[in-house]
């Protein structure tokens, strides 16, 4: 049985858990067009070696970063989004400052 240590939760199953995919950084949705969107949410590099992707634990819906070298599928480290994040992207406001054409 594979354990992942959930920081929120401590060591689960890897069953009690949903990949996410791998962080990178957002393109501005005010900004970018629709084709750089679509890259951002369906493609991935998938790399051989370490990356950093997205987890969610299942029973508390807690998203996490975890470190995972993905040629030997070690789990280097997990830690909590405010590690990196320092605030949320607001798309209500953002979608409401796009102008619409018809």
């Amino acid at each position: 049985m594979k354990i992942m240590p959930c920081p929120l939760n401590g060591p689960r199953n890897i069953n009690e858990f949903t990949y996410g995919g791998e962080l990178k950084q957002m393109p501005d949705p005010a900004t970018c067009s629709d084709a750089e969107w679509a890259d951002y949410v369906f493609n991935c590099e998938n790399r051989a070696g370490v990356v950093t992707e997205w987890w969610m634990h299942n029973a508390s819906s807690y998203w996490f970063l975890a470190e995972r070298h993905t040629v030997t599928d070690e789990i280097i480290r997990t830690f909590d989004p405010k590690e990196i994040f320092t605030s949320r992207v607001d798309f209500a406001a953002k979608a409401s400052s796009k102008e619409v054409v018809a």
